[in-house]
């Protein structure tokens, strides 16, 4: 899957699985995804993120300062997956 391909997907999921009152489209790489500047996620946002990874991905985050560099942005993210993907042997 491409970079471009992955970080669709999790815009289409994230507006899916966390009912975003925004379409997939509207939502930059970049964006911060917490915050007043961003598309304004919450704590329990989060929770649902960390779900979305363990439930597609297969990528458990066991603590907060694991997780917080992987959730800055979409790109970030998608960063992080495939860092998980290339670092599992097989």
């Amino acid at each position: 899957m491409s970079d471009a391909d992955l970080r669709n997907r999790i815009k289409e999921m994230m507006v899916k699985n966390l009912m975003l009152q925004i379409t997939a489209d509207q939502i930059a790489d970049d964006a911060p995804l917490f915050g007043p500047n961003g598309i304004g996620l919450d704590s329990i946002d989060a929770l649902e993120l960390v779900v979305m990874l363990e439930k597609h991905y297969g990528i458990v985050i066991k603590d907060i300062e694991e997780g917080r560099p992987a959730f800055r942005s979409v790109r970030t993210l998608a960063e992080f997956i495939q860092a998980r993907h290339a670092a599992q042997p097989g």
